[in-house]
């Protein structure tokens, strides 16, 4: 198989979950912080949850073409990710809440069932972390 790379992310970090991170083209320029302090920045828990939402919705778009369905112009997921610790052992789950206005309950789970084997993320994360897909 010959994979041909289509695009390479590159970030600098420092200071791990305290500190701060930025991608070599500068458009991302980023504080970090620990989930729930009050210090300005983000987690990667939140960064995590941002490139999986925006990766399922190209997906889904991808999905609905492959059916000859419209995906709708308000199409939303929202994502949550978990950062969990049990006995000492830190792990990630996840929730995709998906919002199809318009379509219906059976045509929008096809949608994100065929989303969900096709997004680099959720194909990443595949039987290593618990993931729920909801339609809302």
């Amino acid at each position: 198989m010959n994979t041909k790379v289509l695009y390479t992310g590159k970030t600098h970090t420092t200071g791990g979950r305290e500190g701060a991170s930025q991608s070599s083209d500068e458009q991302l320029n980023i504080k970090l912080s620990a989930p729930g302090s009050s210090r300005p920045g983000t987690n990667p828990e939140q960064l995590f949850a941002a490139g999986w939402s925006a990766c399922f919705i190209g997906a889904l778009g991808i999905a609905a073409s492959k059916l000859g369905v419209k995906l709708p112009a308000e199409t939303a997921v929202d994502a949550e990710v978990d950062l969990c610790v049990t006995e000492g052992e830190y792990s990630l789950q996840a929730r995709l809440n998906i919002s199809l206005p318009g379509i219906d309950i059976q045509t929008a789970e096809a949608l994100a069932a065929q989303a969900h084997q096709t997004c680099p993320y959720s194909k990443a994360t595949r039987g290593n972390i618990n993931v729920e897909i909801n339609i809302l």
